[in-house]
């Protein structure tokens, strides 16, 4: 490996997210701002919402429907 072209590693870097959680991850920069992270993400939660546009999942669920009694 070439001396001198890598940037510095930090073992023990700390991140913050907005929710107010904070952890340690490895890192070349030493500190990380995050806006979502495990603990407030909505898959992760089991807050996950289905957005429902124009009633596409009813008529998905009825075409479905139609071609499993046939």
């Amino acid at each position: 490996m070439n001396k001198n072209i890598h940037p510095q590693y930090f073992p023990e870097a700390k991140v913050k997210c907005a929710c107010g959680a904070s952890f340690q991850v490895g890192s070349t920069k030493e500190f990380l701002e995050v806006e979502i992270c495990s603990q407030c993400h909505p898959f992760y939660t089991g807050k996950e919402k289905i957005v429902d546009v124009m009633g596409r999942v009813e008529r998905f669920k009825k075409r479905l429907a139609k071609k499993r009694k046939i």
